[in-house]
């Protein structure tokens, strides 16, 4: 059996599905309604649930936090056409291609933060990784083009459910233990990354360009960022990546 919180998860106890929590990504008013609303790719569930897990999506409440983790094993930070407040890893301008969602990102801040904290496992996945790299102490390149000398096409100009360039494994990392892999190919939709890490984290994966493409807490069962989007499943390593998450979860 598994223990979170100090109680033996409903998926220890009955041999079920662990139960997921995904972020939700949010519009304002105009296309699907005329209200703001909630959206997610569908691919995020379906890899959730191939991999062995039971979905659960989470609206913005960063007061109702406390209570989603009581319901959830393990969580999944997805990605948006957003990016992440750059006060918040200490930068002092903002570069005009950045395009903020405030209570999203205090949502997203708080769940992951307490659910590191808890040992709950944690996967966060392109603007997910970027989030999970500063509620770990690191900070962002606010816009690749303009700090990186002669970058890749991180905003690739193919379709998402193809690949966009490799990135290269680190030996040794919990990405590698995962896909077995010293280079994947992975698609590519993102104008940031991460620029430097936190204290204890260690950087796992790095396109060619040296743009970082994965990072993980080693003090931790599982905490893992990658900055492509592994639900498409272009590769078995993304596949891979999916069921080590929710066989963490599972305890």
């Amino acid at each position: 059996m598994s223990a979170r919180n100090g109680k033996t998860t409903k998926a220890a106890q009955d041999g079920g599905r662990p139960t997921i929590g995904v972020t939700l990504d949010s519009e304002e008013p105009g296309g699907y309604s005329k209200f703001p609303w909630y959206a997610v790719r569908q691919n995020y569930a379906d890899a959730v649930v191939k991999a062995g897990g039971l979905p659960l999506f989470l609206p913005h409440e960063p007061d109702q936090v406390a209570d989603y983790l009581a319901l959830i094993d393990g969580l999944v930070v997805t990605g948006g056409a957003f990016d992440i407040d750059p006060s918040l890893f200490g930068a002092k301008d903002k570069h005009p291609t950045v395009k903020l969602k405030g209570r999203r990102t205090e949502f997203e801040w708080k769940i992951t933060q307490a659910a590191v904290e808890r040992d709950l496992p944690v996967l966060g996945i392109c603007g997910g990784q970027q989030l999970l790299n500063v509620v770990l102490g690191g900070t962002l390149i606010q816009h690749i083009p303009d700090e990186v000398e002669g970058p890749l096409a991180h905003e690739q100009p193919n379709p998402r459910d193809e690949p966009g360039h490799s990135v290269r494994i680190v030996s040794g990392t919990l990405l590698h233990k995962i896909t077995g892999a010293a280079s994947l190919a992975v698609n590519s939709a993102h104008h940031q990354a991460a620029k430097s890490v936190g204290p204890g984290i260690l950087v796992d994966a790095t396109a060619e360009d040296g743009v970082i493409e994965g990072i993980e807490d080693p003090r931790h069962r599982f905490v893992l960022g990658v900055q492509w989007h592994p639900e498409f499943s272009i590769t078995t390593g993304d596949e891979k990546i999916f069921k080590a998450f929710v066989d963490a979860a599972k305890g």
